[in-house]
């Protein structure tokens, strides 16, 4: 499908929106979403070739955050409308450059990029999209568009999670014992991935079905939570350097214990209650709720002699090229549970929402179905 004006001269767009928070019958197809356009020097806009749906997405359907996103959309109230709507979900990006800021000097138009888009923008499900410069990345040589469309937001999660957050590196991570809770999804699969290049000796802790992809992704043992009480088969194994928690609930009382105490040990958890304290509370409150809750279990736990911490997605292009090295030599590979056209996006929100999938569901945006 080729572009029969220059995207100056365009004013819409086809793209999947949704005009109030809700179950799935609130995503609808529209060819008359606004052009995005360049407001700040460093931004690009890249036509989408491919998209992936993460968990956030459907949180975000269902008006998750929307307190914490609204403040980051306009901090100072400047809108005169008040509403987010229509508003396009979807936060990873395959694609090419189309136009770039008059301060972006690192991307020309006809570049072959990837990005996760933060939350707080309008989204991915579209036929273009604006990021900012240092959001985006060049992708990887060795994959296709919907295959890329696939990491950078897990990516950069567990990214995150690991190295910001976890402070594990390719040179600190020889030989530590690293537990993953929840290795099957998207952050888990990328985190069984990304330790193991560096060298560390990981449990993945996932259902009996997804354990020969477990196994395939370098995963030295593999625990079917569902065979017995985990506690008690994680207590059968020496202590760990580092668990990486994306399960949260019951798992944080116990989880903990299985570190190895006074050793520099990290528990690091991305299921968190910021978003829904602000939610609850607003935001004054909602942060004050939170950091009170993160602040009181940091110090109960390093008396205990291990840390804690809690991890989020952040949006960095310099991060994904060092994500991008190691998919390109093979250290990384996406793990991908089904392909959508760009027609079917309800359906691939309702495989999402049906949990239990083994990789990531991706939209090939380009595709004439």
């Amino acid at each position: 499908r080729g572009l029969r004006a220059s995207s100056r001269a365009r004013s819409a767009m086809p793209s999947w929106v949704i005009d109030r928070y809700g179950p799935n019958d609130v995503l609808r197809f529209t060819r008359d979403m606004v052009f995005p356009t360049i407001h700040f020097p460093n931004e690009v806009i890249v036509k989408v070739h491919a998209a992936s749906l993460n968990p956030i997405d459907l949180s975000m359907r269902n008006g998750y955050g929307a307190t914490a996103l609204n403040m980051k959309r306009d901090p100072l109230k400047l809108k005169s409308e008040e509403t987010e709507f229509p508003l396009t979900l979807g936060r990873d990006v395959s694609g090419v450059v189309m136009e770039c800021g008059l301060s972006v000097s690192y991307f020309k138009p006809g570049d072959e990029v990837w990005a996760a888009i933060p939350p707080w923008k309008q989204g991915t499900l579209s036929e273009f999209v604006v990021a900012s410069g240092n959001e985006v990345s060049f992708k990887p040589k060795c994959l296709s568009h919907t295959e890329a469309a696939s990491l950078p937001y897990v990516g950069l999660t567990a990214w995150s999670a690991v190295n910001q957050v976890g402070g594990l590196n390719q040179s600190n991570c020889s030989g530590k014992r690293v537990l993953i809770l929840g290795a099957s999804g998207g952050v888990g699969t990328f985190a069984v991935q990304l330790v193991k290049a560096w060298g560390a000796h990981v449990t993945a802790v996932c259902s009996h079905d997804a354990s020969t992809l477990m196994k395939k992704l370098g995963a030295d043992d593999v625990i079917d939570y569902k065979s017995g009480n985990l506690e008690e088969q994680l207590k059968t194994l020496p202590l760990f350097d580092f668990i990486l928690d994306n399960v949260g609930g019951s798992t944080e009382k116990w989880a903990l214990d299985r570190l190895k105490k006074w050793s520099g040990a990290t528990y690091v958890t991305l299921v968190t209650p910021f978003l829904i304290n602000m939610d609850k509370l607003g935001v004054a409150d909602g942060m004050l709720q939170s950091g009170v809750t993160v602040g009181s279990k940091t110090v109960k736990h390093l008396f205990k002699g291990v840390h804690y911490r809690w991890a989020f997605f952040m949006p960095s292009g310099p991060s994904l090229d060092e994500i991008a090295e190691l998919v390109d030599s093979g250290k990384i590979q996406p793990v991908i549970d089904e392909v959508f056209p760009f027609s079917e996006v309800p359906k691939a929100f309702l495989k999402l929402e049906g949990g239990h999938a083994r990789g990531k569901t991706v939209i090939d945006v380009i595709s004439k179905k």
